[in-house]
């Protein structure tokens, strides 16, 4: 095939790659919508879950924006990291962490917290992690190996799922306040590891110091569900 007949083809590819950031957030909020809706659908056929979702809900609506705000990060991946949209990926992620305690604050106020709605928040958490960490890398802001956060709640949900194939048991993971405030501090270190004038030599030397006790609590709550460490007495309340 001539150079000539292949140039329409090249024009073609290097305008689809240079505006994928475009179709990311839409594509990405759309499959993790469906993915839980369906799920809901399921488990209520099966009996699993009372009712069916009427409608959004202003919760639900607020983490939906949450999730749009980390899908317009995710698509920052493919943006080169000298464009003038810089400050994108840190003020979306920064904002969607903000409302990522908005969303269940509203739950429990004027609207009703639902398994949905709980299974929602932590999709679009899941993808934060994935997503905030993967740009960093890419722009060469953290190191490679901070991606262990993005992959560490599929190697947790991998393993879990691993040992119910094989029929040991597993126990209810514990209520834990860590893993929350732990969580809280991920979504502000990655704001301001996004943020272009913090220098990169002071995250890097951050970076290792708020992976680990993530990365610890993970273990620590396999350790849990497995069996291996026991679960620590809850207080009584009178």
């Amino acid at each position: 095939m001539s150079v000539e007949l292949l140039a329409p083809v090249r024009l073609f590819a290097a305008a689809a790659w240079a505006h994928a950031g475009a179709f990311v957030p839409g594509l990405v909020v759309t499959v993790l919508w469906t993915t839980q809706v369906g799920y809901l659908t399921v488990a209520r056929r099966r009996g699993r879950v009372p009712g069916r979702v009427r409608r959004l809900g202003i919760a639900n609506a607020v983490t939906m924006v949450r999730g749009g705000l980390y899908a317009v990060v995710a698509g920052f991946v493919v943006v080169p990291p000298d464009a003038g949209l810089r400050w994108v990926p840190a003020v979306c992620y920064g904002i969607g962490a903000v409302l990522d305690r908005v969303d269940g604050l509203v739950a429990r106020t004027v609207g009703r917290e639902t398994e949905f709605g709980e299974r929602l928040d932590m999709a679009f958490d899941t993808f934060g992690f994935v997503a905030a960490p993967l740009v960093a890398v890419v722009w060469g802001i953290l190191p490679g190996w901070y991606l262990a956060l993005s992959a560490a709640r599929f190697v947790y949900r991998g393993a879990c799922g691993w040992r119910r194939f094989r029929g040991r048991p597993l126990v209810d993971r514990p209520d834990s306040e860590l893993g929350r405030i732990l969580a809280g501090v991920q979504m502000a270190f990655l704001t301001v590891a996004l943020v272009p004038t913090v220098p990169a030599s002071l995250v890097g030397t951050a970076a290792p110091v708020v992976l680990a006790p993530s990365l610890a609590v993970f273990v620590r709550d396999f350790l849990y569900v497995s069996g291996r460490l026991p679960r620590a007495e809850q207080p009584e309340h009178n």
